[in-house]
């Protein structure tokens, strides 16, 4: 019998008092009860709307149909099938948006958690199965994937299970990309994500890490190297400052640097090496995931105010519900309709406030959305020390520059000619930020597995 209750299994998290003090994993997980229960709410619908709104094609109503009957690792199959990271995605894909925003039941009740199913399903094979994916049998050609954030990933695990010998090169000194320099523990656990790439180190891929392309070796020498294809999966981590006074003060943070520190290096442990700042008050400016990321982690360090700063309102957020909520929750304070015009500094060079303008929104501009504009008279000071800047990101211009023949558009993203990921360079493919800017892991994995399937047709054409 299906389960018609309108709301799905809540999530176990820890309380906010609690979890705003550390960097454990906010979300606790569904437990197999919860897990079957939830299963039962999808109605297995025949023309499979949610699939539609999953970059990746994962048979979802299959999946879940596994969970239900209580087949949890065939349920991991169907998942696996399409999905190189599972349990990454069951964490940080935006569900509300993709396969949870075309659920039927969603139309007139809460549609089904497919992604606390996903990461359910991917945690219990992980804990539970002691068997390693298998290598497949060799086809003889090579392909470099340059990065290992989500779309290198994928399109590395994709190519691995044609019979590539796939060779992932890292610049970092860890793979994972914006896995895990970006996205904070209380998130994605980084275990999980070492755990997820060394099960593409089982089907064989190798990862070189410490070698930044266009400067360790360029693309024409991956070529030399008897490499047939390339894949750039080397995301978009170069931010973006906007430009007003005081931004060289000390204590003025990209959200990208605060959180490589944290993330990657754990600058919040007493031992660190690469210790951070642990202002008092905090101002965080823009309104996306990396923000609420880079405020809740800003809280986790000690700070007694940590502030959204956002120009337009809360209905404009572009970050996830769950993860304003959850920021709510913890006690950070949105500041929306406002914007900075200066940075204040003290004698030392410290930030010592943030002058700002209160907005108010106007007529709609070239997004859709309505643009804020300023309101006479409206300036006043914010008092903080530490002011991290979380606007946006682009690719970095290394690979670009050292490429010839590799195009990009005026915000420096690669051209790539559609949804297969060929740029204008011939045999060089590319996806993910890289292409399209910051975006999403799912969407950055679609254009990886994308990408390996037209790398295959192309191998298979030219080598025929």
């Amino acid at each position: 019998m299906p389960n018609m209750d309108p709301k799905k299994c809540p999530m176990p998290v820890q309380e906010p008092d609690v979890r705003n003090k550390n960097f454990s994993e906010v979300a606790l997980g569904y437990t197999l009860e919860m897990a079957v229960n939830e299963a039962k709410r999808c109605l297995n619908c025949k023309n499979k709307p949610c699939v539609s709104g999953c970059p990746v094609n994962i048979d979802i109503p299959a999946f879940i149909g596994k969970v239900a009957e209580g087949d949890i690792e065939g349920a991991y199959g169907v998942l696996s099938a399409q999905s190189a990271l599972p349990a990454v995605c069951g964490r940080v894909c935006p569900q509300e948006t993709q396969c949870e925003g075309k659920c039927v039941r969603g139309i007139k009740t809460e549609s089904v958690g497919i992604g606390r199913l996903e990461r359910f399903v991917a945690d219990w094979h992980r804990e539970h199965s002691g068997e390693k994916a298998a290598a497949p049998a060799s086809n003889g050609h090579k392909v470099a994937v340059i990065g290992s954030g989500p779309s290198g990933l994928t399109a590395a695990g994709d190519l691995a299970k044609m019979g590539y010998k796939v060779t992932i090169y890292e610049a970092l000194h860890t793979p994972g990309g914006v896995l895990v320099y970006g996205i904070p523990e209380f998130r994605l656990p980084k275990e999980i994500v070492r755990q997820e790439i060394n099960g593409l180190k089982d089907l064989g891929v190798d990862v070189e890490t410490n070698v930044v392309i266009g400067k360790t070796i360029t693309i024409d020498e991956l070529f030399d190297m008897g490499n047939e294809a390339v894949f750039i999966g080397s995301g978009a981590g170069l931010p973006r400052f906007m430009g007003i006074p005081g931004e060289s003060l000390k204590g003025v943070y990209s959200a990208n640097e605060f959180l490589t520190r944290i993330n990657l290096m754990k600058a919040y442990k007493p031992d660190s090496k690469t210790p951070i700042q642990h202002a008092k008050n905090v101002a965080v400016v823009g309104g996306g995931n990396v923000a609420m990321d880079a405020a809740r982690c800003a809280k986790r360090l000690g700070a007694e105010n940590v502030y959204i700063v956002y120009r337009r309102s809360m209905n404009e957020l572009p970050a996830r519900k769950e993860e304003v909520e959850h920021a709510e929750e913890e006690g950070i304070i949105f500041k929306t309709l406002t914007n900075p015009v200066e940075v204040l500094g003290d004698a030392d060079g410290n930030v010592c406030g943030m002058k700002c303008v209160e907005m108010e929104l106007g007529e709609p501009d070239e997004s859709g959305r309505r643009r804020p504009v300023v309101k006479e008279g409206s300036e006043f000071t914010l008092d903080v020390d530490c002011m991290i800047m979380s606007i946006g990101t682009s690719p970095n211009p290394l690979i670009r520059s050292t490429t010839p023949g590799l195009e990009t558009n005026k915000h420096g993203c690669i051209i790539t000619n559609g949804d297969d990921g060929l740029t204008t360079r011939n045999a060089v493919y590319a996806g993910g930020d890289a292409v399209t800017g910051a975006a999403t892991v799912i969407l950055a994995m679609g254009a990886g597995k994308n990408a390996a399937k037209a790398i295959d047709e192309y191998l298979k054409s030219k080598n025929a």
